[in-house]
């Protein structure tokens, strides 16, 4: 038997990138996931088609995590679909770097709205579903241990998901509910590919700092969120747990 047979997972933000890895590899080991986008309804839907060719079970849900209702709605589709839920993966993120100068109200709130209240939300909507056993993974960021110039935005936002992780594992700990972060460190991802990271000095620099010497896939963090995810991490929460390649 597979470690998530028998459970239901929605991810956030898992249209693409780091979230498309988990969504399939919690569908490989037996989950029924519903997968989230915000805006590529084509990306989900292409998700969905690959778990679901591979005999998983998975449904694709669009919906803005910032938004109150949105966020409801996306636990209210695992439930309707499903029946329960069990796991919840905040994958759902945006970041951009910008120096000091160059910060404005736009972008603080852009990326506290998607980055910590997005993650929030979702986490309200569905604590009110999860049961003994339940497991919620955020995925943070190394970048709030290693804080790179011109991050101080989207390393306060995720330096705020770690600390969330610890507040939230105490609150639902009482319930059996776990909560852990992942923090991925630099990842090929479309989203770093179309930014021009891939191939710039900033992505020689995290090699050159990075002991393993490569920058991540994202089925490096994919895996490790399976294992957080199953009953094999019964006795772990309230942990940030860097998945870097040693870089931190």
């Amino acid at each position: 038997m597979s470690k998530l047979t028998g459970k239901v997972a929605v991810v956030t933000g898992g249209s693409k990138g780091i979230g498309a890895a988990i969504s399939k590899a919690l569908a490989a080991q037996g989950a029924s996931v519903v997968v989230n986008y915000a805006s590529s309804k084509a990306g989900a839907d292409a998700v969905v088609a690959e778990i679901t060719a591979a005999g998983g079970k998975a449904v694709a849900v669009g919906g803005d995590v910032s938004k109150a209702a949105d966020a409801k709605g996306i636990i209210d589709t695992a439930i309707e679909t499903y029946g329960k839920l069990d796991v919840l993966v905040n994958n759902s993120g945006v970041y951009g770097f910008a120096p000091l100068e160059e910060i404005t109200e736009e972008h603080f709130h852009h990326h506290f709205n998607v980055n910590v209240l997005g993650l929030l939300l979702v986490t309200q909507a569905a604590a009110k579903h999860l049961g003994e056993g339940g497991s919620i993974i955020n995925i943070s960021s190394v970048v709030s241990r290693i804080t790179p110039p011109g991050s101080a935005v989207y390393t306060a936002t995720k330096g705020a998901v770690d600390g969330i992780t610890g507040v939230l594992s105490r609150e639902l700990g009482p319930r059996k509910i776990r909560v852990n972060s992942v923090n991925p460190g630099m990842v090929a991802t479309e989203g770093t590919h179309s930014g021009g990271i891939i191939g710039s000095d900033f992505e020689t620099w995290a090699v050159s700092t990075t002991p393993l010497g490569r920058i991540g896939q994202p089925g490096d963090i994919a895996d490790v969120v399976t294992f957080l995810a199953s009953d094999d991490a019964r006795w772990v929460s309230g942990e940030s747990l860097i998945v870097s390649g040693g870089s931190r």
